[in-house]
């Protein structure tokens, strides 16, 4: 961006219209108007953590969301006869939705109001949860679980876009991204208790319930404390980059889940991928022709974006990815019931929730490019673990793993978004914090996609050949067959060996990038490229 400056139009009624920084020459739509209510919104270090205190109870429900439902999987294979694919479908449904949105609801927020956006996603979320709730079929919860991806994908742009706008300065914002991710992170950390607990008391429906309380109070707070901002002359909403990003990672990601059923040379497989990197390479080209393009591709000058949406991406399949499997570990291997699993899973929790503020405080003495190196070799050394363990092997082996899980994904998910942010001016702060959210859920569906299908796959070619197809589908079913138990849950561990090492490849590739290509200065708001 060419350097421009910074206007200050005189206040209006109750308004206090602040223009951002914009090249000289450019049209009004480059512009950034942050428009304040001058009696709620005063930039006192007391209201500034007000608002990033209540940001943080309306996330909760997002981090719940993951673990609450990763412990009610198995639950979910018994009770609605869920295969292994139908329960990709489950996690990736709600991913793709979200991710394949989240820049569209980036650009919405910065046209209709970042706190009025980010408040009707609070709605869907929590109505969409008790739609889930009371789900009598796999169809109908994938539904509902779509719905909850589009209410993520208009809460989690604006969360990050109204922290970089609140917070202004480098080290005040590192603290606060921490907590940010600490508040996913305590949701996260909730989640496995809250959901065993749940589960070994009522129907599996009262997981999704859980966040009707939280959605409620999270909607009223917000209402009440969250300041108002939004761009002036917003870019023009983009309909078909909209179709193109949604359609495209989903056909990908039905590709790879359907392969080990289909068969990965079949007709359909090989056709619907080959439609994937079509319609893939056709949003590229739409958006780099586009007079008003939804991702506008010159964002990704700023080195810290580009490199910052990588890594998490890359995290974000590595952990995901590892959470799918290991939870089915934990009951269908090492037969934990469902309130056990829970209890034995928070560890990877409470790590992550302490580890996100603690790199934030390293980022800012060490710079984001040694932190996130260090997520990165953590997520790998935990899944080398996980992709070498036996039959035999009990809980204290997984327990080491998830421990360096946890701190990997604090560190990563932290290091990278405050260099996100903070490597941004503020007309780029809707679009570049969408572009964060959109690669984090991405990064999980295809980690899903990839890490689940490996191991149906293996699985299914590990049990006897005259094994029926219910059998094959689902390790929840087989372990109800008699004298299978045992070849069941070694074919289980066979089809944890290839997924857990692909992992292991792709955060090797990680940690690399990190090393090599993360900027070495520490980000802090600009108003040209960071580089």
């Amino acid at each position: 961006m060419v350097p421009g400056h910074f206007e200050i139009i005189p206040p209006r009624g109750k308004d206090v219209l602040l223009v951002g920084v914009y090249a000289k020459g450019s049209p009004v739509s480059n512009r950034t108007e942050e428009r304040l209510d001058r009696g709620r919104t005063g930039r006192s270090d007391r209201r500034r953590w007000l608002t990033l205190a209540v940001l943080g109870v309306s996330l909760l429900i997002v981090g719940l969301d993951t673990t609450v439902l990763n412990v009610a999987l198995p639950t979910l294979s018994i009770e609605l006869r869920a295969s292994t694919s139908d329960l990709q479908w489950i996690v990736d449904v709600y991913a793709l939705m979200a991710a394949g949105l989240m820049l569209f609801c980036g650009s919405l927020a910065d046209r209709l109001g970042r706190k009025r956006v980010f408040l009707a996603g609070i709605v869907l979320f929590t109505g969409a949860s008790v739609v889930a709730a009371y789900a009598g079929s796999v169809a109908t919860l994938m539904v509902a679980r779509g719905a909850m991806g589009v209410g993520e994908a208009l809460i989690m742009p604006s969360t990050l876009a109204i922290i970089g706008n609140v917070f202004g300065d480098p080290v005040e914002r590192a603290k606060a991204i921490g907590i940010w991710s600490a508040a996913v992170g305590l949701g996260i950390a909730v989640g496995p208790l809250v959901g065993g607990w749940l589960l070994g008391r009522f129907w599996w429906g009262s997981v999704f319930l859980i966040n009707l309380p939280i959605g409620v109070l999270g909607l009223l707070a917000a209402a009440a404390v969250i300041p108002r901002s939004r761009a002036v002359g917003p870019r023009r909403l983009d309909p078909l980059g909209v179709l193109l990003s949604v359609t495209g990672p989903a056909t990908l990601v039905w590709a790879i889940i359907e392969g080990p059923s289909r068969g990965w040379g079949s007709p359909a497989v090989v056709g619907v991928g080959a439609i994937a990197v079509v319609l893939t390479v056709a949003f590229v080209a739409w958006e780099r022709r586009s007079g008003h393009p939804m991702l506008p591709l010159g964002i990704f000058r700023h080195r810290h974006l580009a490199v910052g949406d990588l890594l998490i991406l890359l995290g974000a399949f590595a952990l995901i990815g590892t959470l799918f499997v290991l939870v089915q570990y934990l009951q269908f291997v090492l037969g934990y019931p469902a309130r056990e699993t829970g209890l034995r899973l928070a560890p990877t929790a409470l790590v992550t929730l302490v580890a996100g503020p603690l790199a934030g405080v390293l980022g800012q003495r060490i710079g984001g490019r040694w932190v996130s190196a260090a997520g990165m070799a953590l997520t790998l050394s935990s899944l080398a673990i996980l992709g070498t363990t036996s039959p035999g092997d009990g809980y204290g082996r997984a327990l080491f793993a998830m421990l360096l899980l946890g701190g990997g994904a604090g560190f990563i998910i932290t290091a990278t978004s405050d260099a996100i942010v903070g490597s941004l001016p503020e007309a780029d702060l809707g679009v570049g914090s969408a572009t964060n959210s959109a690669a984090i859920q991405l990064g999980a569906a295809t980690g899903v996609a990839v890490m689940g299908s490996l191991l149906s796959d293996t699985y299914g070619r590990h049990l006897p050949a005259h094994s029926p197809a219910s059998v094959k589908a689902s390790p929840a079913a087989a372990l109800h067959v008699p004298g299978l138990a045992p070849t069941v849950r070694e074919a289980f561990v066979a089809g944890m060996h290839p997924a857990m090492l692909t992992g292991v490849g792709i955060t090797a590739v990680g940690t690399v990038m990190a090393l090599l290509l993360f900027p070495r200065r520490s980000a802090g708001r600009s108003v040209g490229d960071n580089r």
